[in-house]
């Protein structure tokens, strides 16, 4: 079936164009899948993982596999499976950025954390105010767990706020209830 799509008998201009675009497609394809599993799994995403698996090794097996065959015998080839592959990495980033799945603790570290604590709960986000000591004094540590997705706007806030502030962001698998019991976060 796939065979007749990398028949290289006929290596005319658009024979090698279409087969240059399949590679170029099947790689982009096989390791955009790739790239958005590798961060499920990361994640602990579970089944999300499990499909993206399953589609990632269905097009290499079917598509692939044949594109290496033909890479074999013709080495040209060998350009747009790098092209592909290239460009399914970049792909794969920007997809799962676009999706932003899970939720990000954001820890500000300010000198004027109260009135930032304060507008970021004006603003509907929980906020845990902690005191603290940094290498110049006193500051207050503000912890807020958010979906991936809203990260830039508390940053955004934050700086707003308190444009000398200073912020991280750590992913979070696990993170427990009120009750006391772990729930999922991704």
């Amino acid at each position: 079936m796939l065979s007749t799509l990398f028949n290289t008998e006929d290596t005319g201009l658009w024979s090698v164009t279409a087969i240059s675009l399949a590679i170029v497609l099947a790689r982009l394809i096989d390791v955009s899948l790739g790239t958005f599993r590798t961060v499920a799994v990361v994640q602990g995403r579970r089944g999300l993982a499990w499909i993206l698996g399953f589609f990632e090794v269905l097009t290499w097996v079917l598509v692939v596999s044949e594109v290496l065959a033909t890479v074999k015998d013709h080495t040209w080839f060998a350009i747009p499976y790098a092209v592909g592959f290239a460009t399914g990495n970049y792909v794969g980033i920007m997809v799962e950025a676009r999706l932003a799945l899970g939720r990000q603790v954001v820890r500000i570290f300010s000198k004027d954390g109260t009135r930032l604590a304060a507008a970021l709960r004006e603003a509907n986000f929980g906020v845990t105010e902690f005191d603290g000591r940094g290498k110049d004094g006193p500051v207050t540590m503000l912890f807020v767990e958010v979906e991936r997705k809203t990260v830039g706007e508390i940053v955004r806030r934050a700086r707003e706020v308190d444009p000398r502030c200073y912020y991280t962001v750590g992913d979070i698998r696990v993170a427990s209830t009120a009750a006391g019991m772990p729930t999922r976060t991704s």
